[in-house]
């Protein structure tokens, strides 16, 4: 087992993934506690679809992927949210609007160019290899600073997750750590789909919490329980990747769903 971790080590490749992937999987593990508490766990399913829209139209531009990516993503996360709270379209529907708008758009833009490359399929599926050391450096930047935002306003995101009327009489601004979360969420989704791919970054968002939730009651224990699945079943479901020769993103959800069900009949045990 050493010696396998020492040669995956080796690689530069599979380090870059492995630093991405760790703080990727960590940040969805905190979002996603919040957003399956508060009924928007899809959100990480139609912003995944918004990404390679923009992944797609970004190759088709010859732009900078996640340069382009980042801001729209986030900029759909807000808008669905502002949907959901200020119009008649709600819920799923307001996801599946805007994440088809998007795809369609993505799809037009690549038709536009000349058809489908190789390197829009690794972001559709994902590819340790798609990580060039930019994208690690922003990725690892954007991941931080998401980190950090989430343990800054904490006690706030608590709050509004769990009684939003009540955090908004004790003089919590709602709207705004929604859009925060909304955001936070946005940049955790554009950074992760090159590792995990548009198809499978949302299991990063729903199996750690809902996982944990087996188990735990407490909201930190929710967390903290979710944190530790997430990281774990990263460095599992690369480690398989590498020994077996197993798509990444595929074997760290398949991790995520052993972990469920382990939680699952733990719980209905106790």
């Amino acid at each position: 087992m050493i010696e396998l971790l020492a040669e995956m080590l080796s690689y530069k490749f599979l380090v870059r993934a492995a630093s991405v992937g760790l703080m990727v999987s960590l940040c969805s593990a905190l979002l996603g506690v919040t957003l399956v508490l508060k009924r928007y766990s899809m959100i990480g399913d139609g912003l995944s679809h918004v990404g390679f829209g923009a992944l797609a139209a970004a190759v088709a531009m010859g732009a900078s992927p996640l340069g382009l990516t980042i801001p729209v993503v986030v900029a759909a996360a807000v808008l669905l949210l502002r949907l959901t709270d200020r119009s008649g379209v709600k819920g799923d529907a307001a996801i599946g609007l805007v994440s088809v708008s998007s795809l369609a758009a993505g799809v037009t833009a690549i038709s536009l160019s000349g058809g489908v490359n190789t390197d829009v399929s690794n972001y559709l599926f994902g590819s340790i290899l798609a990580m060039s050391e930019s994208d690690v450096s922003l990725s690892l930047v954007t991941s931080a600073a998401v980190l950090l935002l989430f343990i800054l306003c904490y006690n706030r995101i608590f709050a509004v997750t769990f009684d939003e009327d009540f955090a908004k009489a004790t003089g919590i601004n709602t709207g705004l750590y929604n859009m925060i979360i909304a955001a936070l969420t946005g940049v955790t989704i554009a950074v992760g789909m090159r590792l995990m791919g548009a198809l499978l970054i949302s299991g990063l968002i729903i199996f750690p919490a809902v996982t944990s939730m087996r188990l735990f009651r407490s909201f930190r224990g929710v967390v903290l329980s979710a944190a530790a699945i997430s990281l774990s079943s990263f460095l599992i479901g690369l480690t398989l990747s590498y020994a077996a020769g197993m798509p990444a993103g595929a074997s760290i959800v398949l991790v995520n769903l052993a972990f469920f069900l382990i939680f699952s009949a733990a719980g209905r045990a106790r």
